[in-house]
């Protein structure tokens, strides 16, 4: 595993899951052009990360017996074709199926994601996963950014102009750069499918790690789309190109990734997992007490974006341990899993900022975040260490 093809692994993972959230920071500004509510237009981002968790569940356990080579491409391919869609859509309802299509598709690099940790050996493996879902975060974050600029110089539309042609060249590019590796597993498709739930069923630290990656991902939501709602209001009005600049802020998230890769790598994940829950309920108290306050915005920013990225890579290093054969289906696990959550927590941030505002939204993560934190410290003894872990404890 080069620091090349990591490198461009990182790039084409970023892409592919920035296709989600290119409309987080537009909601506004697409309710308008399409002549609905704002809070309807809410209902873009859990459309689209609804298609995702399908799309992860039934295209990612395909990289533990296809052609990963031949794989990705195909994926990229059929995402170009859903994003033009939508940079064609005529009406909302049009938008919110082909934005479906988006998320159901642009699942590449979630398949990049196992098949960097088959690439890289034992003692570097975290650091090379961690290098890999940084740029998966950076993706996150920094699509609102390009969304927000490019909207703002030419429209909502033509950042998924944008976004086909770029999928397009990666598909290029990663086909001639993806080695050539032989399927390790020989099961039919159902079988395949079911033995995702099967994993899932035998596995308790499994299990756990799904509760927690699920709630990670729903106080995400919750916050990130609800913070689009508070920044375009007064006393704010910000327009969508500073809406997008906030993603920014979020880099240092990706930055801690990689380097919680490391300390998951020295079999300290476990307490890596705390402190980022911790963390996270720090960040809602803050966000929630100076909502006012573009600069405690900021900081509630950074400890939020932090947390949960280094969370994130340290909960899915660890799932990677447990099976080297099933790494792909334990990836689909945790991502479906993820992304399920992430969509209810969109959801209920529309609803929550409807009917109570931004306090109703920060109040209902904090207590999401305080069951995680008890989830974990509830589960960090006993049968739930890995072997590392224990020699490390």
């Amino acid at each position: 595993m080069s620091r090349r093809l990591a490198l461009l692994f990182a790039i084409a993972s970023g892409a592919a899951v920035g296709n989600l959230y290119w409309s987080q920071p537009l909601l506004d500004f697409i309710a308008t052009d399409l002549h609905t509510g704002t809070s309807s237009a809410g209902w873009l981002v859990t459309a689209t990360q609804l298609g995702y968790a399908v799309g992860v569940l039934l295209f990612v356990p395909l990289g533990d017996v296809l052609n990963r080579r031949i794989l990705v491409p195909a994926a990229l391919l059929c995402a170009t074709a859903a994003l033009l869609a939508s940079a064609l859509a005529p009406t909302f309802a049009v938008l919110l199926v082909t934005l479906s299509l988006v998320g159901l598709t642009t699942v590449a690099g979630q398949i990049l994601v196992p098949l960097a940790g088959d690439l890289a050996d034992d003692t570097n493996r975290g650091r090379i996963v961690g290098t890999v879902v940084s740029g998966i975060l950076i993706g996150i974050l920094v699509s609102r950014t390009v969304s927000g600029l490019v909207a703002g110089a030419a429209g909502w539309r033509a950042i998924y102009v944008a976004a086909a042609a770029l999928a397009l060249v990666l598909a290029i590019l990663l086909f001639f750069a993806i080695p050539r590796l032989p399927a390790r597993a020989h099961l039919r498709y159902p079988s395949l499918i079911g033995s995702v739930f099967v994993i899932v069923a035998r596995e308790r630290t499994v299990r756990w790690s799904l509760v927690l990656g699920g709630s990670s991902f729903a106080v995400f939501t919750m916050f990130w789309t609800s913070l689009t709602f508070l920044l375009s209001a007064p006393p704010f009005s910000f327009s969508v190109s500073v809406i997008g600049l906030f993603g920014l802020v979020g880099l240092a998230g990706a930055a801690a990734a990689q380097r919680v890769g490391r300390l998951n790598d020295r079999g300290l994940g476990l307490p890596t997992i705390g402190v980022a829950w911790a963390l996270v309920l720090l960040a809602f108290v803050v966000a929630g007490v100076g909502q006012r306050s573009v600069f405690v915005i900021v900081i509630a920013i950074l400890l939020l974006d932090v947390a949960i990225q280094g969370h994130n890579i340290t909960v899915q290093s660890r799932m990677f341990q447990l099976d080297p054969q099933a790494r792909s289906r334990l990836n689909t696990a945790f991502v479906t899993n993820n992304f399920l959550w992430g969509a209810v927590g969109s959801g209920l941030a529309s609803f929550l900022y409807e009917h109570g505002g931004w306090t109703a939204v920060m109040v209902a993560a904090a207590g999401l975040s305080g069951f995680a934190f008890t989830v974990w410290a509830a589960g960090r003894r006993g049968p739930l260490r890995l072997p590392s872990e224990a020699a490390v404890a």
